[in-house]
């Protein structure tokens, strides 16, 4: 196993630069953290001292970085005591950032999947972010969220053919990359797919022929039951697939091993940390029992 992720974490007092409010308890926290934001990939995330009544970190997931202007940015729900606090912290405060941690998405194919629901849309974003500047790969980012999407989703300009007609609602900064997406939500929203992230998936890749499934792989993150489905999917369709694991932790780096997860690895059943060893796993290692398929690697 690759460990070449461990050796990049940074302990820095970063300044907060901004902090946005959104509805449904959410926050997009942009901090200067240059360590952090010249080593960071899609996927890892940091571990954050919240505030200092909470010694024990919170690990949130980046969604952007910048390595030229240094800041990082994260999107997080509000949804404990930890993180309430940090939602009450200003520009100009700093605060305790430990990362990147974690191991990183690792893109195979010409055609990525990329799906993301709730509080998992940032890795998906932060992924987009880097396929953006590579012209032989063409990724198709799904978005979900049971709660108001921390943004204002506008009608999308780019083609994609296979959605149903009425499926227009995309994420405003894929669009400016000129990266396709579409939105999927149980709220009625307009523009936006009625139903869950994998129906909306399922349709992108009912449309496309078969050498053009042949280059999809899926990359996912968000709630434990959404990931088990979009496994499930991978499985149908016999394609390869990551997910990215949200976890409790208290250490962050793999000395507590509070994280543990049970996965299926090449010598049987073990327990793997989720904030070193992850959070990125095969999707097969983690749903061993739904992800049975055998699928080759696309090319590029």
């Amino acid at each position: 196993m690759d460990k070449s992720h461990r050796d990049s974490i940074f302990l820095e007092e970063a300044e907060i630069l901004s902090h946005d409010s959104f509805e449904g308890d959410q926050y997009l926290l942009r901090v200067r953290a240059p360590e952090c934001a010249d080593h960071a990939r899609p996927g890892s995330f940091a571990h954050v001292q919240c505030d200092p009544q909470r010694p024990l970190r919170r690990p949130i997931s980046i969604m952007r970085a910048s390595p030229g202007e240094g800041w990082v940015d994260f999107l997080y729900k509000a949804v404990g005591a930890g993180t309430r606090l940090l939602s009450r912290r200003r520009p100009g405060e700093c605060i305790s950032l430990l990362g990147p941690v974690g191991r990183p998405f690792e893109v195979r194919a010409r055609r990525p999947l990329l799906i993301g629901g709730g509080i998992g849309m940032p890795p998906m974003i932060f992924l987009a972010q880097t396929l953006r500047s590579q012209a032989d790969v063409h990724p198709f980012v799904v978005l979900g969220s049971e709660a108001p999407f921390p943004f204002n989703p506008e009608p999308s300009r780019i083609l994609t053919p296979g959605l149903p007609g009425e499926v227009i609602a995309a994420a405003p900064l894929l669009e400016s990359w000129n990266i396709p997406s579409r939105l999927a939500s149980l709220r009625g929203c307009p523009g936006c797919f009625e139903g869950y992230v994998t129906d909306l998936a399922r349709h992108w890749l009912e449309a496309l022929d078969e050498a053009a499934r042949a280059e999809v792989e899926i990359l996912s993150c968000g709630p434990h039951p959404m990931l088990e489905a979009v496994a499930s999917l991978a499985s149908e369709f016999g394609l390869p697939c990551q997910v990215s694991l949200e976890e409790f932790m208290a250490c962050g780096v793999g000395g507590c091993a509070g994280c543990a997860v049970p996965i299926e690895s090449e010598t049987g059943p073990t327990m793997q940390r989720v904030c070193v060893d992850g959070p990125v796993f095969d999707a097969r290692q983690v749903f061993a029992g739904i992800h049975t398929n055998t699928a080759s690697t696309p090319r590029r």
